[in-house]
């Protein structure tokens, strides 16, 4: 919140979170993240294509998957530790969950408090807080067509100063196109 003597203008940032296009991406992403001011993808963009057309239409923060390439790994790191407004974010491509977090990532949670963790690779969209550690955990789900997931699906939320708000599940439909 930025004050003046006259007025106090509120700054929220909305952020479109993505993961696991696995070389594929709707061009309904473009509708659905265009009040967006950023977009977060969680890794295996799958190519740089992919990462240069989201990087044009808005700015990009990403880590690297697991079926990513050099191209994506020049660019993107394994983890992203950054702050948005007053929320500290740590975000990993397999990071697992609250019930069941990857090796290591409880320990880094521990280290680092951030309160949002995200993370990608199961395909399952879950938005899950941890009372343990204090943490919000959002996994967006799979926007590609390649996995197991049934449904594409995108987050899309704002931060508020300290407050992570607003979350939309957004399904972008099927795994199969109809033509």
């Amino acid at each position: 919140m930025h004050k003046n003597t006259n007025f106090t203008i509120a700054i929220l940032k909305r952020i479109g979170l993505i993961s696991d296009t696995h070389n594929y991406l709707d061009e309904a992403v473009f509708k659905h993240f265009d009040k967006c001011d950023e977009i977060w993808h969680v890794g295996d963009f799958g190519n740089i294509e992919i990462a240069k057309r989201l990087q044009q239409f808005k700015p990009l923060k990403g880590v690297y998957g697991n079926i990513d390439g050099t191209d994506i790994r020049s660019i993107f790191t394994e983890e992203n530790i950054f702050m948005c407004e007053d929320v500290k974010v740590y975000m990993k491509h397999i990071g697992g969950h609250p019930a069941r977090y990857a090796t290591g990532v409880k320990d880094k949670i521990l280290l680092l408090k951030p309160k949002l963790f995200i993370s990608g690779h199961s395909h399952i969209l879950k938005v899950i807080y941890d009372e343990k550690l204090q943490c919000l955990h959002m996994n967006a789900g799979a926007a590609g067509k390649q996995g197991w997931h049934k449904v594409r699906t995108l987050i899309r939320f704002a931060i508020d100063e300290a407050n992570i708000k607003d979350c939309e599940v957004i399904e972008l439909g099927s795994k199969s196109v109809r033509k």
